[in-house]
């Protein structure tokens, strides 16, 4: 597994991390082996959200079935994010909705400290003097030490800017293959009568790039918002005979050329994997490192449906 270390932070992390928005049924026994199979793979890095299985559920299953030590605690990487009240839902990023998050996260995760917090989703009533506030007392206080967003655009994030003083260090987006419009507007740019060259994202992924800020790609074998995976899928067979075909050249799953291809791009990506099978988990992680040329690269871009003008 290659390794990257975040812009502004000593954090080296994996180039695939294990989201775990779906263990909350899991048994004991078998979230302990999804998390050894990430471990054997090279990935440390632990994708939660407070409200992933329920208020704080998969935090506290995560916990519970693993029981780890100060020490084994020390050698993950924990990500978790606030900011979305089921109760709506709606969105808070209000001081207090962030810092009792943070604080129940703690609690349900067992441990002294987050390593990285991402806001959830943009709160359309953001006061970004309560985001400031709210970090610098967490961070004071030793309880986060990065922190990031997740599913925002470039003005949203500088908004945020203007008062928080801490570095932004991630943004968690949608990204695979076929929900690529975050990449796939750039090569189409003035391209008047073609959907694919509207800027439906604000160039948030040069953005970040030109600003240091590591993307993190979720959903990333999704073929749209929760529409099912293409990897399989009737609806793409050019992809899927492409993807075949240089899984096979290369000795690896179609999984691993999918990763490999958001891995490719040059921007500071992850990928988050969602998978609750051990298999699936070590057949993207070998996507890291797979190295994709460019011909290969844009041979995938074309059979997902996207144009090269």
């Amino acid at each position: 597994m290659r390794t990257i270390v975040m812009p502004g932070t000593d954090l080296v992390v994996p180039e695939v991390v294990l989201g775990v928005m779906r263990i909350s049924e899991m048994t004991d026994a078998a979230i302990r082996e999804l998390v050894a199979t990430a471990r054997e793979v090279g990935i440390n890095f632990f994708d939660h959200a407070a409200i992933y299985g329920g208020l704080h559920g998969c935090e506290k299953r995560f916990a519970d079935a693993l029981n780890y030590s100060a020490a084994e605690r020390e050698g993950m990487i924990l990500q978790t994010k606030c900011g979305i009240d089921g109760n709506g839902p709606f969105f808070d990023f209000s001081y207090e909705h962030i810092t009792n998050s943070v604080d129940e996260s703690l609690k349900a995760l067992r441990t002294d400290y987050l390593d990285i917090l991402l806001l959830h989703r943009p709160d359309a009533l953001v006061e970004p003097d309560e985001v400031a506030r709210a970090f610098d007392e967490l961070h004071a206080a030793g309880k986060v030490r990065h922190f990031g967003v997740s599913n925002q655009q470039p003005m949203q994030i500088e908004l945020l800017k203007k008062s928080v003083r801490q570095p932004l260090i991630a943004n968690q987006i949608q990204l695979s293959i076929t929900h690529a419009n975050a990449v796939a507007q750039g090569t189409a740019i003035n391209m008047a009568a073609l959907e694919q060259s509207i800027d439906r994202d604000n160039q948030i992924v040069d953005y970040c790039h030109l600003h240091d800020i590591t993307l993190q790609a979720w959903s990333p074998y999704q073929a749209g918002f929760f529409t099912g995976p293409f990897i399989g899928s009737d609806e793409y067979p050019e992809l899927n005979k492409v993807l075949d075909r240089i899984a096979g050249e290369r000795g690896v799953t179609p999984e691993a050329v999918a990763t490999a291809w958001i891995l490719r791009h040059p921007a500071h990506w992850q990928v988050v994997l969602g998978s609750t099978k051990p298999e699936r988990v070590r057949a993207a992680a070998a996507g890291s490192g797979l190295g994709l040329t460019r011909p290969e690269w844009y041979e995938l871009f074309r059979a997902a449906g996207h144009t090269v003008p």
